[in-house]
């Protein structure tokens, strides 16, 4: 395995952000490893029902729903998407947990809270997107309590890919840039944290379409297609993005072979 902490290749054209649009339109997030992946990331960051617990990049409001229905604890889940957090609240008024649980419009970059505030600073498949990714880490830091903890869920290379397949899931997925297991312990490094623990998993597409699927019901399939089709028929520019990444590089079909996912903690 290389030990760069990118493995993106220079000269990538700037992708349409439909990526998070289609998600958020679809009422689905999803994150590598599934429920199983979330458990092993509370247990680690030491979540109780004493916890206050903050949820960067929370999407459709899965985990941190979880977090509030299991543990009984406060959770504050903050997304870029004004459609992401309106589909979390709706899913906290589902699973009736609306009372301890907040979703509001935040950046990554720019927590919108002071220092110290969290047990837990918590984010599954988020850091990859943003261009700087030591300021976002820094930033979970910053808002973590002293001897709290911070802990991601992110995929990881473990394998140096094929630039195509690069240059492919940057197009695809919003600029993504995935890092090795020790570009992101390196984040963590660099943002102060202490104790830190790495655990990357090798996966397959199964495996991995199993765990999505344990985490919703047959209602939140119906409700993508239902909001999905009208917007696929009304959107152009949608439709062409779609034909754009339709045929992917032959390497996609073997793209389990060059990344799994990691779960990275660290304590302030």
């Amino acid at each position: 395995m290389e030990n760069k902490k990118q493995l993106s290749p220079e000269g990538i054209s700037e992708p349409e952000s439909y990526y998070f649009e289609l998600q958020a339109s679809w009422g689905l997030t999803k994150h590598m490893g599934g429920l199983n992946a979330t458990r092993e990331l509370i247990e680690l960051c030491y979540i109780d029902k004493d916890s206050y617990v903050l949820d960067v990049g929370c999407g459709v409001g899965i985990t941190a729903c979880h977090i509030t229905k299991e543990y009984g604890c406060k959770v504050v889940g903050i997304d870029l998407s004004e459609m992401m957090v309106k589909r979390s609240k709706e899913r906290a008024k589902r699973k009736g947990v609306e009372d301890k649980v907040e979703f509001r419009v935040g950046d990554a970059q720019d927590l919108p809270f002071n220092d110290g505030v969290f047990d837990a600073v918590i984010c599954e498949s988020v850091v990859a997107f943003p261009k700087d990714k030591q300021k976002v880490v820094s930033e979970y830091a910053r808002v973590t309590k002293p001897g709290g903890y911070v802990g991601m869920n992110e995929v990881t290379w473990i394998k140096t890919p094929p630039p195509e397949l690069v240059e492919y899931l940057s197009h695809a997925m919003a600029n993504v840039e995935f890092l090795t297991s020790d570009g992101w312990k390196e984040l963590l490094e660099g943002s102060g944290l202490t104790d830190i623990v790495v655990r990357t998993y090798k996966t397959n597409a199964l495996s991995q379409w199993i765990n999505e699927i344990r985490e919703l019901d047959f209602r939140d399939y119906s409700r993508a297609w239902y909001r999905f089709l009208p917007m696929y028929i009304k959107s152009p520019a949608l439709r062409s993005w779609i034909k754009e990444i339709w045929l992917p590089p032959k390497s996609v079909f073997h793209i389990f072979k060059y990344f799994g996912y990691g779960i990275y903690v660290g304590r302030k």
